[in-house]
């Protein structure tokens, strides 16, 4: 039982703090029970999320010390505020599982002036979602479209 738990920490739950998608792969290759892999891979977007709308001021202050010279808004991120006009905060959080990182999603969201208890629903509504999704898609075809791979 710990071997398990363990292997999904290191496996599952810390790649998914960084990149969604890697929770997913990372239980696949380990061969991880479907359910275990779903909850490690929500739970590590989650505790990014936790972190970064807690410590969010300090964070702000660490760049500010470190990059005073850093550009506020680029084109970049003046595309990203057309995701939040568009889409509010719903849109983003549906999307940071696809194309942004947790750490990127948090953070867009919560310098956009996304509320902290909205921001944790919706976020955790998408990372379940989006974790259903990709776990299924992998697990259930990962063997045909990766073959040697997923060995």
């Amino acid at each position: 039982m710990w071997e398990e738990i363990f292997e999904a920490f290191y496996s599952v739950y810390l790649p998914s703090m960084l990149k969604f998608i890697l929770g997913p792969v990372g239980g696949a290759l380990a061969q991880l029970n479907f359910f275990v892999t779903v909850i490690a891979t929500t739970a590590g977007m989650m505790t990014v999320v936790v972190l970064l709308t807690f410590f969010r001021s300090g964070f702000q202050k660490l760049l500010d010390r470190f990059f005073p010279n850093r550009k506020r808004f680029s084109q970049r991120n003046e595309r990203f505020s057309v995701i939040w006009k568009k889409y509010g905060l719903a849109g983003v959080a549906a999307l940071t599982p696809l194309l942004l990182t947790p750490i990127g999603g948090t953070l867009l969201a919560v310098s956009l002036g996304g509320n902290r208890a909205t921001l944790w629903l919706y976020m955790l509504i998408s990372a379940t979602f989006w974790s259903f999704v990709f776990t299924g898609l992998i697990y259930y075809f990962g063997n045909e479209v990766f073959p040697e791979f997923m060995r």
